[in-house]
């Protein structure tokens, strides 16, 4: 059980959390590189709540789960296009509060050209770390594997 039930204690902001990620699941940025930004970013921040949501959100959307595997040593593996990189990179500098290169972001924006779907990743990535700042303090947990045994 979480430390607190935003939904109750604070439900307009935590709803217009949730309107910000429909706005953005309704946008041009692709699946994919949504999940995998969200994946990878809630990883960094140790969010075990957003890993677990997010994981099974992308394997039911056909993500393999050898990408799903290999995305903590993403940097090494050859199973991410240029584009995923770049937005790998991208979410990597944000989540680690470290400047954006300007190399860093001439590759977002070579990968990126549509300044709109560019201007989803910048703000996928800055939901997702504000999502995990609200799970890892309040120690959020996935639902108990069914059957209630614990997750292999």
């Amino acid at each position: 059980m979480a430390r607190l039930d935003m939904g109750r204690a604070a439900p307009e902001p935590y709803k217009a959390l949730g309107q910000a990620q429909g706005a953005l699941d309704a946008g041009p940025l692709d699946a994919t590189v949504r999940e995998l930004a969200k994946i990878r970013a809630s990883q960094l921040n140790g969010c075990v709540f957003c890993v677990d949501l997010h994981t099974r959100q992308a394997r039911g959307a056909g993500e393999s789960q050898s990408r799903l595997d290999h995305l903590p040593v993403w940097e090494e593996s050859e199973l991410f296009t240029a584009r995923e990189r770049a937005a790998l990179a991208y979410t990597e500098a944000v989540t680690r509060q470290v400047r954006v290169a300007d190399a860093l972001w001439q590759e977002v924006c070579e990968h990126f050209p549509d300044e709109a779907e560019r201007g989803h990743l910048v703000a996928q990535v800055a939901l997702i770390n504000a999502f995990n700042r609200l799970g890892v303090p309040l120690e959020m947990r996935p639902a108990p594997a069914p059957g209630g045994s614990q997750r292999a």
